[in-house]
């Protein structure tokens, strides 16, 4: 069943219209960037489950660009963002630790 946000009224000033229309703009932006920044994490995590170290470095590199770049525009709080990369970071570097014990 999907929810229904009930309608808003049109605001009257020309300044609130303004407004409106900007938030509809600005919404869709950081809809789009805070998919980015969650595709780019899920990325990550599906690399390291999947045991795939180069692949897991590899997107982890881009994954750190795009969380700072997301939270440098205050989409996401910049301790969230700087948690996630610690934690991402911990998992990959234990990934290579696994693979260099498992080869020599």
């Amino acid at each position: 069943m999907a929810s229904t946000k009930p309608k808003k009224k049109n605001p009257r000033l020309a300044s609130g219209r303004k407004r409106a229309r900007q938030d509809v703009k600005l919404n869709a932006a950081n809809t789009s960037l805070r998919s980015k920044y969650r595709t780019a994490v899920k990325n990550v995590e599906k690399a390291v489950a999947a045991g795939d170290k180069v692949k897991a470095a590899e997107a982890f590199g881009k994954m750190q660009a795009v969380v700072d770049t997301v939270a440098d525009k205050g989409i996401f709080h910049k301790n969230k963002a700087a948690r996630d990369k610690s934690r991402l970071s911990a998992k990959v570097k234990t990934l290579a630790l696994a693979a260099a014990s498992s080869a020599a």
